[in-house]
């Protein structure tokens, strides 16, 4: 495999840090510490620079909160230079990276999403009779640092850059305590690794794509399964026998065991196609989709608080069209036409009802 280096000067070139302010500034603007940076932007840019270039920059603390989306999550978020750094970063290891990256992957990537992947999953159902639906446990708090910096440096060969990957690495917060236990481990082993990365950042995001590709790698072309989709932590083998796909419940998981990876012990089962795929929040059947229930509820939910915060002058008129807006062209990729009408029929956006 070629490695890839003279890359740092391009991370650090006042036109890609420019550049990725402009990017983390989206749908932020409005933000004190946004508004700050950017009131200076040339001067900050500069001394941005200067660190990088000396490798002086440190990263600065995390402010973390929890959200339900729908199981309690912890969300990171780094400060806002630290974003544009990120960003920075991205725009230039990304496309060396997303090269080396199955087709069959689908998160976090230009040109696919969500709802590629579920078009590719209900292919896949109408192709084969079963599936082998996985989960990875707790797998952002579980990513080891050192397997993870070593896939990078096995594309990158910069060492500047990959003191850069390596400062971020490091500086990262402290993730929801995870032990895992693995084949040649002691019973201090899970404690002295270093392991965690936090789901807000967007350097998160391409590193999470980064430790799965040799598992992506290994079903297709070890396993030789051709049906397969990935889209973070959720992954779906498609087969024909039913008995081959539990057979291959244990060598998927001996091969995540050398990434330090467990498969969820509760979402992990073969079924038949034709009863419907649990993937991304709907039921993707052969022929139709369905809604989740967990995710209609969730809907629901933000109709009510976008009817509360409309009604309280939080929310203007055009926030709450794009967001209903948003939600709608997300649900009309299955079949939900009579719960849109049955949902935003009962809702009534009126000013100072609260």
């Amino acid at each position: 495999m070629k490695r890839i280096g003279n890359l740092y000067h391009q991370i650090c070139s006042f036109e890609n840090l420019r550049a990725a302010a402009l990017r983390a500034r989206q749908g932020k603007g409005y933000r004190p510490e946004v508004l700050h940076f950017h009131y200076h932007l040339e001067a900050q840019i500069l001394q941005l620079q200067k660190e990088l270039q000396s490798r002086e920059y440190r990263p600065g603390p995390y402010r973390t909160f929890h959200i339900r989306d729908p199981k309690r999550r912890l969300i990171s978020a780094a400060p806002y230079r630290d974003r544009i750094v990120h960003h920075a970063l991205c725009r230039i290891i990304e496309p060396i990276l997303d090269r080396t990256f199955i087709s069959d992957s689908y998160a976090n990537r230009t040109g696919k999403g969500t709802h590629q992947a579920l078009d590719h999953c209900t292919y896949l159902t109408r192709q084969y009779p079963f599936v082998l639906k996985c989960d990875l446990e707790k797998y952002f708090p579980s990513i080891d640092h050192e397997i993870l910096f070593g896939l990078v440096a096995r594309k990158i060969k910069c060492r500047e850059t990959l003191w850069l990957v390596r400062t971020i690495l490091e500086n990262s917060n402290p993730q929801e305590g995870v032990v895992h236990y693995f084949p040649g481990d002691d019973l201090f082993t899970p404690f002295t690794r270093r392991q965690g990365i936090p789901i807000g950042n967007l350097t998160s995001q391409i590193f999470a794509n980064i430790l799965l590709n040799p598992f992506d790698h290994f079903v297709k072309e070890r396993l030789g399964c051709r049906g397969y989709v990935r889209f973070v932590d959720d992954f779906l083998i498609f087969g024909r026998e039913k008995k081959t796909l539990h057979q291959m419940i244990d060598t998927v998981q001996a091969y995540l065991d050398t990434l330090r990876l467990k498969i969820h012990p509760n979402k992990c089962q073969v079924m038949p196609t034709r009863y419907g795929v649990e993937f991304l929040g709907w039921r993707v059947f052969p022929d139709y989709r369905r809604l989740r229930r967990t995710t209609g509820v969730r809907f629901q939910r933000r109709l009510r608080v976008l009817r509360e915060e409309y009604a309280s002058g939080i929310k203007s008129q055009k926030e709450v069209k794009n967001s209903i807006m948003s939600w709608i062209g997300h649900l009309a990729h299955g079949d939900t036409w009579g719960l849109r009408n049955k949902l935003l029929g009962e809702t009534c956006f009126v000013r100072g009802t609260v």
